[in-house]
């Protein structure tokens, strides 16, 4: 129930408890986490992340307005099961991610079908790398 929590750097720009969600939203985009599982309690988090209760309890509280998690009564907190929400999550992400890139590229001013061509080949090569690396092998082969 711990993993993927214990993985969490802290930036000092952003509020710490949107920079819980957002680990949490990463968490579910990359299949850490999954729909209708069981999160930790506040207090569990906020023991885990080394942070405050109460920036614990922010946090829970925005991914309920967010309809990211779920809490009926006394029982646990549980990731939505809603797919509407969980795919929008990963659009968002993404969105961002691609914001971020284009705002810092737009800057160099590269056209845009050998942005593409490069964005491409590095994304392939990260691929390949990975892959060596979950199959063990050696990067310098």
């Amino acid at each position: 129930m711990n993993e993927g929590w214990t993985e969490v750097t802290f930036n000092g720009r952003d509020p710490v408890y949107l920079q819980v969600v957002r680990h949490f939203k990463e968490q579910l985009a990359t299949g850490r986490l999954e729909a209708g599982q069981i999160i930790p309690s506040r207090r569990e988090l906020g023991a885990m992340l080394k942070i405050n209760p109460n920036t614990a309890q922010k946090a829970y509280k925005e991914m309920e307005e967010q309809q990211l998690i779920i809490t009926e009564g006394n029982s646990p907190s549980r990731i939505t099961l809603d797919e509407h929400v969980l795919r929008k999550i990963r659009s968002e992400l993404i969105s961002e991610a691609v914001d971020a890139f284009v705002g810092s590229v737009r800057k160099i001013d590269v056209p845009v079908d050998e942005l593409l061509d490069i964005v491409k080949q590095k994304y392939l090569e990260r691929n390949t790398i990975e892959q060596q690396v979950q199959e063990g092998g050696d990067l310098h082969d």
